[in-house]
C-alpha cells in the first residue's frame, strides 16, 4: 500500500501521484487568508512531460507518496538512441532513453558521475548537480570599450551545450555553469 501524505507534509523534492502521473514538488507555499480556507499553492513538475505546472489544493489534502531513489552512477557514452550509465559498485550497465535526456545530455561529460532516480525500481532519468565546470571551446572576443552592464554574448562548450556568458569570457576559459536553468555562474 502507498503511503498518503497531507499537504501540510509537503517537501520540496517530494514526488507525489496526481491525476495518475508522478510529479515532483518543485516549490510550495501555505497561504491562511484572512477570510476563507487555507490552502496550499505548489509548482510541480511531470516527470513524464518535463512541464512545470501550479496547482493550488485544500490544506489537508492528501496524496499518494511516490518512493524514490538515487543511485550515483557514471555516465558511459551516448549510442545515439540511448544513454549509457554504469553502476559504480556493481559495475553492471543501464541505458536509457536519449529522448529522455535531451535537457540535460548538453551538460554532462563521458566518465562523469551523475544521479540516476528510480522510481518503483526503474531508472526514469537523472538528477546533475547544482553547478558543472565546463572549458568554453567557442565564442566571440568581447569588443574593447563594450562595458555596458549584463551585456552577454553566446559561448560553446565543451559538451556542445550554448550559454550566454559576460564580454570577458574567452575561448579556453573554464566556467561554472548551472545546467538546470542553463546559465553561467562565474569562473572556475
Amino acid at each position: 500500500m502507498a503511503e498518503v501524505v497531507s499537504t501540510n507534509q509537503f517537501r520540496n523534492g517530494m514526488h507525489i501521484e496526481l491525476e495518475g502521473q508522478t510529479w515532483r514538488i518543485v516549490e510550495f507555499q501555505h497561504v491562511k487568508p484572512g477570510k476563507g480556507g487555507a490552502f496550499v499553492r505548489t509548482r510541480l513538475k511531470s516527470l513524464s512531460a518535463g512541464s512545470v505546472v501550479d496547482k493550488t489544493f485544500r490544506a489537508g489534502e492528501k496524496f499518494n507518496r511516490i518512493r524514490t531513489e538515487t543511485k550515483n552512477m557514471q555516465y558511459l557514452y551516448d549510442s545515439g538512441d540511448e544513454v549509457v550509465f554504469m553502476d559504480q559498485e556493481t559495475y553492471e550497465q543501464l541505458s536509457l532513453p536519449h529522448a529522455d535526456l535531451a535537457d540535460e545530455l548538453p551538460f554532462m561529460q563521458p566518465s562523469s558521475s551523475v544521479h540516476v532516480m528510480f522510481i518503483g525500481g526503474t531508472a526514469s532519468g537523472v538528477e546533475l548537480p547544482a553547478s558543472v565546470v565546463l572549458e568554453v571551446t567557442d565564442t566571440e572576443p568581447g569588443v574593447k570599450g563594450d562595458t555596458v552592464s549584463n551585456v552577454t554574448k553566446p559561448a560553446t562548450l565543451e559538451t556542445g551545450a550554448v550559454v550566454q556568458v559576460p564580454l570577458f569570457v574567452n575561448v579556453g576559459d573554464r566556467i561554472k555553469v548551472d545546467p538546470r536553468e542553463k546559465r553561467y555562474i562565474q569562473r572556475a
